[in-house]
């Protein structure tokens, strides 16, 4: 059986299966083998230096694929922010239609210059309170982050299984993927259950062969269970869920003094480090880099392709065969 939902005739795919927009993932090798399996392919913005490279990245990902694919736009505070503006406005002439978004309320000024030109916005929350407040500013679809999530989980720690219906019934009927601890089709089946209608997968595509990451990465993913990450930044009220290695212990065990800032770790987490020592080289114990609970159900590397064939198939089964078995 084919599973067809709001997601699949709003963006459409053929799959309610959506890459999530990674920081130094979001390529266009990954992003279209995405789009090619009948998923929703993300190409990260902020991966690239600047406007023109996100232009050309573009231009490469439709040169591998005709189907449907987003670019994501995630607004950080930053001493020196990025050129947010001109990153959307390349977005808009390059005629993509769907962003994935996140980040401060200073995203919806990057809203008020896309939706104009017919462009779906699919935003990021980690609390019910923050979908609420985007879908009032217009969003389309909200993708919910659980606590399980990599990167930025939000500072209330709750898990996705309360989380993820919560949102549904308050921002009903604007659509919601499931975000965060989604690795399988036993993900996608119970995401729908609780009334998404389809996930974002983050950390189980960066275990793909298509992937643009070292093996050694890759490889990492598949040896850690679910205990192996960290929360980073807790005492500064900006959590980042991080691989458990050498400099991720160090920079908690440095922030257990509430009164340490951060600068007195910004040499550990500087970014350099986890994409030129980690993704770049394969340091898996080199810098900082993101990960989510989810690689505890992760132990292979396939292609895409494989990987959500898989996924499907396990979901419809779920979904058919034991469903129908347990009802009687």
């Amino acid at each position: 059986m084919a599973i067809q939902t709001r997601i699949t005739e709003m963006l459409g795919i053929e799959h309610p299966i959506v890459q999530g927009g990674m920081q130094n993932v979001g390529y266009a090798e990954l992003a279209s083998a995405v789009s090619i399996a009948g998923g929703l392919g993300t190409l990260t913005a902020l991966t690239q230096p600047n406007a023109n490279a996100l232009r050309e990245e573009i231009e490469r990902c439709r040169s591998m694929t005709d189907k449907p694919f987003a670019v994501n736009l995630t607004v950080l505070p930053a001493v020196t922010p990025p050129d947010y503006k001109g990153y959307a406005q390349t977005v808009i002439d390059a005629g993509i239609k769907i962003v994935e978004t996140a980040g401060t309320a200073e995203v919806r000024e990057l809203w008020a210059m896309m939706k104009p030109h017919g462009i779906r916005i699919l935003h990021k929350c980690t609390a019910v309170r923050h979908a609420l407040s985007a879908e009032k500013h217009g969003c389309d679809i909200i993708s919910i982050d659980g606590f399980e999530c990599a990167g930025h989980p939000g500072e209330d720690d709750i898990g996705l299984i309360v989380l993820l219906p919560a949102t549904v019934d308050a921002v009903a009927p604007i659509p919601v993927i499931a975000s965060g601890g989604m690795a399988d089709g036993r993900s996608l089946a119970a995401a729908l259950m609780l009334g998404a209608d389809g996930v974002n997968m983050g950390t189980r595509f960066m275990a793909t062969k298509e992937c643009a990451i070292h093996e050694n990465v890759k490889r990492k993913i598949v040896e850690n269970t679910e205990r192996d990450t960290l929360l980073t930044n807790r005492t500064l009220r900006n959590t980042s869920r991080v691989a458990r290695n050498a400099i991720s212990e160090e920079v908690v065990k440095i922030q257990m003094d509430p009164t340490k800032t951060i600068e007195d770790v910004r040499h550990l987490v500087a970014g350099v480090r986890g994409r030129k020592n980690v993704m770049g080289e394969g340091d898996t114990d080199g810098g900082i880099w993101t990960v989510g609970q989810a690689q505890g159900l992760i132990h292979d590397i396939p292609t895409v392709a494989e990987m959500v064939k898989n996924v499907m198939r396990q979901a419809e089964e779920m979904l058919g065969k034991r469903a129908k078995a347990m009802v009687g």
